[in-house]
């Protein structure tokens, strides 16, 4: 690997074909054709990543967008503004699901559907408006919103099928620096401690681990080792049990604190893999708690 690789190219390494991007070799896969069936099954399949990801109570379904929108136009107090937003921007994302569901449904019936219909431009507009709304939608860890998440559908929409797979190796590349950078936070943390020899070459593992279910994706014949490893990887950290140096109340204290952060590291890289986009907002507030605990345990 090399800085001065040229992003796209594509190479089969260990028998896999790999796309190249950001220093990152990725794992691709041969786009659908692109067809309105297509992209029905994309953006269905992106809007149920979408709602698994973000705060609970916002997957409204589409028939009910009109009272929604009454009750988030209705609401005075900002907190529930927020919510009842958000709660807008998922019956949005519904509606035009439901909308190429019934496009699909016309074209297998011979209809054809030209890119200037009605449904198509209405289903453009929901999903332009949910994108917006979305950055009231919190991510179930409560830092962010994960904006990439809300256009992923859209783009899918506006985008031909390829360019849109091409376009998530780009985004994968992100996700996994994410995940190095904060790795390399949490292996600097343990590297010069003698209670906690040893720690740095299973942070590395679980890093490695989760580069590789970030690339894989659900239906991949390989999923289940992928995910099992990735899981055992994070468990073997959080339950390493540093040995007692001092082993008097200051350094019991600090030890937890050190256990903590790297518990912290472990579930903020969990979410960044299984989202597949990278999240900056929650990485720089982990490296912040991280800086706190530094400070008054010495580390």
């Amino acid at each position: 690997m090399t800085d001065l690789q040229k992003n796209g190219v594509r190479q089969t390494i260990d028998g896999e074909l790999k796309v190249y991007y950001d220093g990152y070799w990725i794992k691709c896969y041969e786009a659908p054709k692109d067809n309105l069936s297509a992209k029905k099954s994309l953006i269905q399949s992106l809007t149920r990543r979408l709602f698994n990801h973000m705060e609970h109570g916002i997957n409204i379904p589409g028939r009910l967008l009109v009272q929604v929108r009454e009750a988030y136009e209705a609401e005075t107090d900002p907190k529930k503004k927020r919510i009842k937003g958000a709660m807008l921007a998922g019956a949005l994302f519904n509606r035009a699901a439901d909308i190429f569901t019934h496009l699909v449904d016309l074209e297998a019936d011979g209809v054809d559907i030209l890119p200037g219909n009605d449904l198509m431009h209405s289903c453009g507009l929901c999903l332009q408006e949910a994108l917006e709304l979305g950055k009231l939608v919190k991510h179930r860890n409560g830092d962010e919103g994960i904006d990439e998440l809300w256009g992923e559908p859209f783009k899918a929409f506006m985008m031909s099928v390829e360019d849109f797979y091409e376009s998530r190796y780009v985004k994968i590349a992100m996700t996994m620096k994410n995940i190095d950078d904060i790795a390399d936070y949490m292996a600097a943390i343990v590297r010069d401690d003698k209670r906690f020899i040893g720690l740095e070459s299973l942070i590395v593992e679980f890093a490695q681990a989760a580069r590789h279910k970030c690339e894989t994706l659900r239906t991949d014949d390989d999923i289940f080792d992928i995910w099992s490893d990735f899981v055992v990887a994070g468990e073997h950290i959080s339950e390493f049990m540093p040995s007692e140096e001092q082993n008097d109340e200051i350094d019991m204290i600090n030890r937890l604190d050190m256990r903590h952060m790297l518990k912290g590291g472990i579930r903020l890289i969990a979410s960044i893999t299984r989202a597949r986009v990278p999240m900056p907002k929650s990485t720089e507030n982990y490296f912040a708690d991280c800086e706190g605990y530094k400070l008054r345990c010495r580390c």
